[in-house]
């Protein structure tokens, strides 16, 4: 078995990686070719994965007692109730993947065994931490290998619901994907039980569906015809050595990860999506039909059920892992407080429902009263919906389909809350303002930050210590979930602190960050078909003294 560590993967020249990992991977004799445009700065510009900066930051984190996880991603067949059994790609054979619970200021030391047929990665979505960690191959670590293993080792320095899923294609949209809650020594709420519950869009191995084959049918666009150059959004199963087997073929029309797996011909019913349509995401809703949606990996006519007494006080920690679906999801009978999303406490919030763009989280205080309540997250848009079971009595289980009222009753996103004071960042006029100018169309499904598709050379450059302002200008007619990696901004105005927000069409959202945390960094869509299709870029810190 082939075993990564940091000090092995470091040693070997993820330097030079950090500006040059994907020329060297996409180099003469390996057929690959490289995507995007624009200017790369100087490799000694920037503070690569392995530079002093990233270790001295991590320093400062006083690294607290070790958690030890092992993790180990297969594929294996996987019940998502109902009678349905499908095969996927997941982490052992459990879905979502056994939750991962730390304290903050843990140091939490996770290996990754690799047994799938792709090579894989995993990020820690929402996390600030350590640049070499991140997980994404092509720019912060190298491939973990089919047969191969990678340690993470990384202090978690800040208490929240948060998660994990690879950052290698489209395989975020199989099973690959758990829960990692944070908690808080000094936890201020009072409540008696906790409820993790992660909603899911699911179409891996339904009549012999695919996510790559998904892929490959959206990046024909609506005219069925591929647009001008797929490229991979990570990078995630590049040949690292240089010497791959794909000498001589064209890969300009193929994703990365596709490249040393099967034709990615679409494969099973078309999965196209067409007319889907939201108020509250501002037209379109989503690109993928998919067959089933799930609560922690079980369809509505199989649910999970939690189980509590009347009275009790409940935590809900909602993750939304889905790859193309945001989800409005209610508690029949139930009104929520909303206490913190992205991991940061909000001043409390009534809602009846709770909307999610994938990748975002939301914690919620509720009540339990006495008998058997559906827990429904509805695709938004898509008229389907997902269903779990909150039981404290006797009665009849919700039906599959349930409908609570509280969904069509106040609905409340992250982009509506206001942070708690203690986290609210101290007002300060930005020294740098970078202008993401969201682009492409469902027509040639060119997705694309500033025209450009990703190209982990293209940099747009920060340093540590300034206030830094980004602004997503939506000039599509669809919205985007933006995902900054390694930082959590403020939204304007005394707005939530969050990772991931959603941008509605023809809308500008401005968003501030301290810069604290040197390295590159990831800013992307976080719909994982557009950003496979291009909609990624990077942050990249400059060495002091650099111009």
């Amino acid at each position: 078995m082939t075993r990564l560590t940091r000090r092995t993967v470091l040693g070997a020249g993820l330097a030079a990686a950090g500006t040059g990992l994907l020329t060297a991977c996409s180099g003469s004799g390996t057929g690959h070719s490289s995507h995007g445009s624009g200017a790369s700065t100087p490799t000694g510009d920037y503070v690569t994965p392995d530079s002093k900066e990233v270790g001295a930051t991590e320093a400062l984190r006083k690294p607290g007692p070790e958690r030890k996880v092992r993790l180990t991603a297969v594929e294996t067949p996987l019940d998502l109730g109902g009678g349905r059994t499908v095969r996927s790609w997941a982490y052992g054979d459990e879905l979502p993947g056994k939750e991962v619970r730390v304290t903050a200021g843990d140091t939490l030391a996770l290996t990754l065994a690799n047994n799938l047929p792709q090579a894989t990665s995993i990020h820690w979505h929402g996390l600030a931490l350590r640049n070499d960690m991140d997980g994404v191959p092509g720019l912060t670590q190298r491939d973990i290998r089919p047969g191969g293993s990678f340690d993470y080792r990384f202090t978690v320095s800040h208490p929240g619901t948060y998660w994990l899923h690879p950052h290698s294609g489209v395989q975020q949209d199989r099973g690959l994907y758990a829960p990692l809650i944070v908690e808080d020594p000094r936890e201020p709420l009072k409540y008696d039980k906790e409820w993790v519950v992660v909603l899911d869009d699911w179409v891996d191995g339904v009549d012999g569906s695919t996510p790559d084959a998904v892929l490959a049918e959206l990046g024909k666009g609506m005219g069925g015809t591929t647009g001008s150059g797929s490229g991979s959004a990570t990078g995630g199963d590049m040949d690292m050595s240089g010497s791959g087997g794909m000498e001589g073929h064209d890969m300009s029309h193929m994703s990365m990860t596709s490249r040393r797996s099967p034709s990615p011909e679409p494969s099973g019913p078309s999965r196209m999506l067409m007319g889907a349509n939201s108020d509250l995401l501002g037209g379109d809703a989503g690109d993928v039909g998919y067959p089933h949606y799930l609560i922690n990996g079980r369809t509505p006519q199989s649910p999970q059920t939690f189980t509590a007494k009347p009275g009790d006080r409940i935590r809900l920690r909602i993750v939304n892992a889905g790859g193309d679906t945001a989800f409005r999801i209610a508690l029949g009978g139930h009104e929520l407080t909303v206490t913190h999303t992205d991991g940061f406490p909000v001043e409390h919030t009534r809602a009846d429902a709770l909307l999610l763009g994938m990748g975002e989280r939301i914690d919620a205080l509720v009540t339990a009263g006495s008998g058997a309540f559906p827990l429904t997250a509805l695709a938004e848009g898509k008229g389907r919906t997902a269903l779990a079971v909150l039981r404290t009595g006797g009665g009849a289980a919700p039906a599959a389909g349930a409908r609570p009222k509280e969904l069509d009753g106040k609905v409340v996103h992250g982009g509506q809350l206001k942070a708690a004071e203690s986290v609210r960042l101290e007002p300060s006029r930005p020294d740098r303002t970078i202008e993401f100018n969201l682009t492409g169309s469902m027509m040639k499904y060119d997705w694309a930050v500033n025209g450009k598709k990703y190209d982990p050379a293209q940099r747009y450059p920060v340093r540590s210590g300034e206030r830094v302002r980004l602004a997503f200008v939506n000039s599509t007619t669809m919205w985007h979930p933006m995902h900054l990696h390694g930082h959590t901004y403020a939204l304007a105005g005394g707005g939530a602190r969050k990772d991931t927000s959603i941008v509605l069409p023809g809308k500008r959202l401005e968003v501030d960050f301290d810069a604290d945390n040197p390295g590159l960094w990831m800013v992307h869509c976080h719909n994982v078909y557009h950003a496979e299709s291009g909609m990624m870029t990077v942050l990249g810190y400059l060495k002091q003294g650099s111009r």
